[in-house]
């Protein structure tokens, strides 16, 4: 969708009439934090805002969504940012910790769905995998003879004779990462509690060669695809949608990740995106409560909204509007909100 002079303006003037406090008489720049896989949209919010509004651009750095949460938690001073984008939702320990550093009040906001994806180089047939043989590519431990032991499988085709007979690498975000938190529930869990040898949930991951933390830029992931073709990559759907000539996805279960499949929770490794504002900042970071409103705008995160061009998959009308009611009032969460979720 492209951008006209008459859009812009008429963002700018809903962005500037939506505060109440003139861009002049800012006390601090926005600063936010956060998941790579929100990153790009983010990225084009603050874009947008810089270019629409007279307000100091925001800064805006790719620190994973766990790291991103513990910088957001470390208290409310002015030293500490204002907003952490995550590509899963907080957890229960981590809103604790918010709360014993003094910071009590925040907002969630669910801006939309993504997919994680399991891509490599075009170069290459697309590959059909189950939720199981990702497993057992993966797994420190996999089951043999009735016992768990060290995972010996190092090409595709010794999974099952069916896969391509190419070594197993796999470049994938680390720890600190929420697609890999996202992975390691709905690939590795999921998984391993359809296998009776676990009695439950499994979410290890090896550490002998096969997976490859590739830090927390997945672009540079994509590079490496290009580099190496013999490998894989995992990462959030907005990058597959960005190198649709570079990149394809394997299909996960049958289902291959496209938006509608995302979006109705058909394909497997579906999750939702968020961000969290401190709520301790609204009155005192002028730019605060203007970059939230327009981050939750129809222009940006409707199915024609902006976001949607880059790989953002909308949320259902009726559960957008509620979320920008919520998130643009600054409705605070309460711990039961993430222990139910």
């Amino acid at each position: 969708m492209k951008k006209t002079i008459g859009t812009a303006a008429v963002l700018a003037s809903a962005v500037m009439a939506s505060s109440a406090v003139q861009a002049s008489s800012n006390s601090s720049q926005l600063r936010i934090v956060g998941s790579s896989t929100v990153y790009p949209f983010a990225s084009y919010v603050v874009e947008e805002f810089a270019a629409t509004t007279q307000y100091p651009t925001p800064v805006l750095e790719s620190t994973g969504s766990g790291g991103g949460i513990k910088l957001f938690c470390a208290g409310t001073g002015m030293d500490t940012p204002s907003i952490t984008n995550a590509s899963r939702r907080m957890k229960v320990e981590e809103f604790e910790r918010c709360q014993s550093n003094g910071v009590n009040e925040i907002t969630e906001a669910t801006i939309g769905y993504d997919g994680i994806v399991f891509a490599e180089s075009s170069v290459n047939e697309p590959i059909n995998l189950t939720r199981e043989q990702l497993f057992l590519a993966l797994a420190a431990q996999v089951p043999q003879d009735g016992e768990l032991v060290a995972n010996p499988y190092q090409s595709w085709s010794d999974i099952d004779s069916s896969l391509p007979d190419r070594e197993i690498e796999v470049y994938g975000p680390p720890t600190t990462s929420g697609t890999r938190d996202a992975f390691e529930e709905l690939v590795m869990a999921a998984a391993s509690e359809e296998m009776s040898a676990y009695g439950g949930e499994y979410t290890d991951i090896r550490s002998d060669g096969p997976y490859i933390d590739a830090g927390e830029n997945d672009n540079l992931i994509v590079q490496r695809l290009q580099e190496n073709q013999n490998a894989f990559g995992i990462f959030g759907y907005s990058f597959l949608e960005e190198n649709p000539n570079a990149l394809t996805a394997a299909t996960i279960n049958g289902e291959a990740p496209t938006p509608e499949a995302i979006s109705s929770g058909d394909y497997p490794v579906s999750r939702s995106l968020f961000f969290y504002v401190k709520d301790a900042h609204v009155d005192s970071v002028d730019a605060l409560r203007p970059y939230v409103e327009l981050f939750m705008s129809d222009q940006m995160i409707a199915p024609n909204g902006y976001l949607s061009t880059i790989g953002l998959i909308p949320l259902p009308e009726s559960l957008r509007q509620q979320e920008r009611e919520e998130v643009t009032s600054f409705t605070p969460i309460e711990l039961s909100d993430l222990q139910e979720g």
